[in-house]
């Protein structure tokens, strides 16, 4: 009797069918139903079930306070977090997905109700949120990367025509790419395939331009104080007065000499940090660490071209350290990837050289250090495959959207590598107390935050790059 009984429990354990809660099955069988739309009847199969979101991951929450931002409260929100971190996105969008239940947490206690996410080789639950519950050091929110989808603009997506004394359209242009501008500091948001710094057949740079066109009351224009590939775009900072390019310089070697006896001032120095997003052709092995592989200057065999590499454990060229923080957004659709890149050192072309040759991942329109992969580039595809049910689902299409505007549609893309978030000291504030070469702030400038912070959008061709990888249809 006891033999049967097992049997029959083994026969009845074949029965079961096992779900997940990533990627459920497809029905056994399905009958057609009768659909109505436009008063005429049509027979045909069920409305499939909604398509997965892409989900972006947010860093880990840094704690109280957070960077460049100063609040009353002991506390900080979980709209307040996300309006941080997008701080380029306008509140009602951040606000909808709240109210829509689009935003979760990892979570350490299993609900029924909790969806899952993949990270660390590891299934983790997500539970959803509300706008007002409070962070905790460490929580990891989830949002579908929808939030992060923009409007694609053509007006002034272009560059000035490039000679030193600009008109007043372009002076206009100039001004338009200006975040941020005080006595000390001038923050510019600036586009792709604009050099920063001139040389002799190079007029048309950023240095020269802004020398023309952004010293605005001042008798000369802001100076650099460090640099961006011309291909790259973001956040570039510039001085505006002799004292600050001096300590700016400073803060921006590797050697950090902008210290001083200030102790405010050498705290606010050691946040001072950047970030980029990257679209790169692959995904990482881990979805975050460290990359610590040092560089070396070679020149090709033709007596001219300089290149970049990694530096070997026995070869005789001088190397320079070079350390990079990465973490990755999102699963890989289509071969291609976004993460987020954090140089800890100031290379040339350190996030180009460590993505193409540490993590094998190059950045998509690097021809210099992605040859090899761009040689077999295929233009995205207008179908799709959903990484979770490997069914194929459509994209959408942006309205207006130029395919010849260098995203991933683009059979020659530009290079998606954008400095995306800046974070500095207040050097206005400070720039007294280290001229007198004091440790006491005066009362007036006591009430300023110590630090900056800037978040810039990316520019067109990766804006569409980015609504077309997230374009699931929810």
């Amino acid at each position: 009797m006891p033999m049967q009984k097992n049997s029959l429990g083994h026969h009845l354990l074949s029965l079961v069918r096992h779900y997940s809660r990533v990627a459920p099955p497809p029905p056994a069988y399905a009958d057609p139903v009768i659909r109505v739309s436009n008063n005429v009847a049509y027979l045909g199969s069920p409305k499939q079930d909604p398509k997965p979101r892409q989900l972006l991951s947010l860093p880990s929450f840094p704690g109280y306070p957070l960077p460049g931002k100063n609040s009353a409260t002991g506390h900080v929100t979980a709209i307040s977090w996300l309006k941080y971190y997008f701080d380029e996105i306008p509140d009602s969008a951040i606000q909808s997905h709240f109210n829509k239940g689009l935003v979760q947490m990892e979570s350490l206690n299993l609900n029924a109700d909790d969806s899952f996410i993949e990270r660390d080789e590891q299934m983790r639950p997500l539970r959803k949120i509300k706008h007002n519950e409070v962070m905790e050091v460490g929580a990891r929110v989830w949002v579908p990367v929808s939030v992060a989808e923009t409007r694609i603009s053509k007006r002034f997506d272009c560059i000035p025509s490039g000679t030193l004394y600009p008109n007043a359209d372009e002076i206009d242009y100039l001004r338009r790419l200006a975040k941020y501008k005080d006595y000390a500091i001038l923050v510019l948001n600036k586009p792709p395939k604009l050099p920063v710094k001139g040389s002799l057949p190079v007029h048309n740079s950023m240095d020269a331009l802004a020398a023309a066109a952004l010293s605005y009351d001042y008798d000369e224009g802001p100076k650099l104080v460090h640099r961006l590939d011309r291909e790259s775009s973001g956040l570039l900072l510039m001085g505006r007065t002799k004292e600050s390019i001096a300590h700016l310089h400073g803060l921006f070697n590797d050697l950090n000499t902008a210290k001083s006896s200030c102790k405010a001032w050498n705290d606010a120095c050691d946040a001072k940090l950047q970030r980029y997003w990257a679209l790169v052709i692959g995904i990482p092995k881990e979805n975050e660490g460290i990359i610590c592989a040092p560089l070396s200057k070679i020149i090709l065999d033709d007596g001219k071209t300089e290149r970049v590499i990694l530096a070997q454990s026995v070869g005789l060229e001088p190397s320079q350290e070079a350390i990079t923080e990465y973490r990755v957004l999102g699963p890989m659709i289509n071969g291609c990837s976004w993460i987020e890149l954090r140089p800890l050192t100031s290379r040339k072309h350190q996030l180009r050289v460590h993505c193409a040759e540490a993590l094998g991942t190059p950045i998509v329109g690097d021809y210099k250090y992605g040859w090899f992969v761009h040689r077999r580039w295929k233009q995205m595809p207008r179908v799709d495959i959903e990484p979770r049910t490997g069914k194929p689902y459509k994209l959408r299409r942006p309205e207006g959207l130029d395919v010849q505007k260098g995203s991933v549609l683009s059979k020659v893309p530009l290079l998606h590598l954008h400095c995306r978030e800046l974070v500095l000291p207040n050097i206005a504030k400070f720039l007294p107390l280290l001229n007198k070469n004091s440790d006491t702030l005066p009362p007036a400038l006591s009430g300023k935050p110590d630090l900056l912070r800037f978040v810039a959008s990316m520019p067109s061709h990766m804006k569409i790059s980015w609504n077309l990888m997230s374009s699931y249809l929810v």
